[in-house]
């Protein structure tokens, strides 16, 4: 497989994330609604992966986000910083005392624990980025001057606003001008497009950005929702999934947009908030891999595992070049990543190769 990319010595960046990061307020292990103080985190479904990229697995990375310039946004800058994340491609923009002009996002997120599910409440209309157009962005400059190898974004930004999905197709149409491979996180959010015009729009939308897309990664329900590929005979209480299911949608989506290169899409049986079994399948040159099964896998904070599956798949991409070692660096990424709070990860390159192996959980001194 060859994906083409451009050299390291070529670029000033290895990879760079287009979307919203926000902070993130954690009750840790009780409620929103009953909690009287919270740990606070950055996170953004696109932001997350290259995170992931420079603090576990040591690339250079960069976030093109946009922040309303006052203090919260300073926090945000500084969460950033200690990850590793250049932010030098960040827009600051101008806003008044209380945030009619512009605002940061916040997102309330807990966990859940057994038979409660992780529950998310953001607060995140008008932010900054959701107001940034393509022209607040030197996207030549960007991907022509400075070089990046790879770009990712995701549904998440595409669906904050008319403004963010054109600015997705504007900046993927320029990195692909300049030689760049663009992966793409469907990540469906029904109460994100719900007052824009719902699933449709959803599929609108994304459909015209498939078409530029090098790498396309997705759960079942985003490819559904977003794309329109159903996943045959899988179980509607989700006890069981259907494999054979899985291959024939995502054989489809290849089909469909032949510019894909890589379709990678993450298997999940949710036992309880708690246990879950975990996989995933990437397709790659007609062939479909398959990761190693992390069956009964006990998940900490699971917000966040399907972006260290990405950033974990685009490294193996990067590095090896070879889909089934991708796929496994994803898995094994993702799975250690919902075993810590937070939405970003605090695994190292050591401990995703070790899982890799079949390293156990027994003490290491």
């Amino acid at each position: 497989m060859d994906l083409k990319l451009k050299s390291k010595e070529e670029c000033a960046f290895d990879a760079v994330s287009l979307g919203e990061v926000m902070l993130r307020l954690d009750p840790g292990e009780g409620r929103i609604k009953t909690a009287r103080s919270f740990r606070a985190w950055e996170g953004g479904g696109e932001y997350n992966v290259i995170r992931g990229l420079r603090r576990c697995f040591g690339m250079k990375t960069a976030v093109i986000t946009a922040f309303a310039d006052n203090e919260v946004g300073k926090l945000m800058e500084d969460f950033i910083l200690q990850g590793g994340v250049d932010t030098s491609l960040i827009k600051w923009m101008k806003t008044d005392g209380i945030g009619r002009v512009c605002r940061n996002g916040i997102n309330f997120t807990e966990r859940g624990f057994g038979i409660r599910g992780a529950l998310g409440c953001s607060d995140r209309a008008n932010t900054a980025i959701s107001k940034a157009t393509a022209e607040d962005f030197d996207f030549d400059y960007i991907f022509g001057e400075l070089g990046v190898r790879w770009l990712h974004t995701g549904g998440i930004y595409a669906a904050l606003s008319e403004t963010s999905a054109k600015t997705v197709v504007e900046a993927i149409k320029t990195a692909k001008k300049y030689g760049t491979v663009i992966s793409y996180d469907l990540n469906y959010r029904p109460s994100m497009w719900s007052a824009i015009g719902g699933q449709a729009k959803a599929q609108e939308v994304n459909k015209e950005i498939a078409q530029y897309v090098d790498v396309m990664i997705g759960n079942e329900e985003d490819f559904t929702a977003c794309l329109g590929f159903e996943v045959e005979g899988n179980d509607e209480n989700l006890k069981e999934l259907n494999l054979d299911g899985y291959k024939k949608m995502i054989n489809t989506a290849a089909k469909t947009y032949p510019n894909f290169k890589v379709v990678a899409t993450t298997l999940r049986t949710v036992k309880t908030a708690t246990v879950n079994d975990w996989s995933a399948i990437c397709w790659a040159d007609g062939e479909i891999y398959k990761a190693s099964q992390y069956d009964g896998l006990e998940i900490m904070d699971r917000v966040g595992g399907g972006d260290s599956f990405a950033s974990g798949l685009v490294y193996g991409l990067m590095t090896t070049g070879d889909p089934e070692k991708a796929v496994n660096y994803g898995a094994a990424h993702g799975a250690l990543a919902m075993t810590t709070p937070g939405d970003t990860t605090m695994a190292s390159l050591k401990e995703v190769e070790g899982i890799m192996k079949g390293a156990g959980a027994r003490v290491n001194r």
